[in-house]
């Protein structure tokens, strides 16, 4: 049998891994639902397009450093809207925003603000220590029973693309009966 690093030797990656694309949702509202059921912090890059251009260059250094990556989900946003009456704390337009989402990620606080041109060294140091104090404080979900709370209290999330499989390929979901 062959061993996995075998077969990755035949897959070289083509560039620094430091110089990978920051990961980005499609939306905010997705973004901070999904870090809410991963139970990770949520960093918001916000401002206009030009900053955000700049901030996509400067930025994968930090969310590819071994210490940072894997730990934080990112949503880049021109538009406040999407953001503000979602979240407590410093909502000024343009910045990093390190946010704690709450429990079934219909809202969040932001725990920290920084400027888009913070150097890599304090953006590192602040999602470390958000990260460490995120975890310590955070109790650890049972997808089963969060699942029920949040059915009990009438969260719902309804996700852009219908849930189930297409079984026999005809374009369009099958549903199990009996549900």
């Amino acid at each position: 049998m062959t061993a996995f690093g075998e077969i990755a030797d035949d897959y070289k990656r083509k560039g620094k891994a430091e110089k990978a694309a920051v990961p980005d949702f499609p939306n905010f509202r997705l973004g901070l639902n999904v870090s809410s059921a991963d139970q990770r912090i949520m960093v918001l890059i916000t401002g206009t397009e030009k900053e955000l251009n700049a901030a996509r260059n400067s930025l994968p250094s930090i969310s590819n450093d071994p210490e940072i990556i894997g730990k934080f989900h990112y949503d880049f946003e021109t538009d406040p809207h999407t953001w503000t009456g979602i979240l407590t704390g410093d909502r000024s337009k343009s910045g990093i925003k390190i946010i704690v989402p709450d429990t079934y990620g219909q809202k969040g606080k932001i725990v920290k603000s920084l400027p888009l041109d913070s150097s890599a060294n304090d953006l590192k140091t602040a999602l470390l220590k958000a990260n460490k104090t995120f975890a310590e404080t955070t109790p650890k979900k049972n997808y089963q029973s969060h699942v029920q709370q949040g059915r009990r209290q009438g969260i719902k999330w309804t996700m852009p693309m219908e849930f189930g499989e297409d079984r026999d390929g005809d374009g369009k979901i099958d549903h199990r009966g009996g549900r």
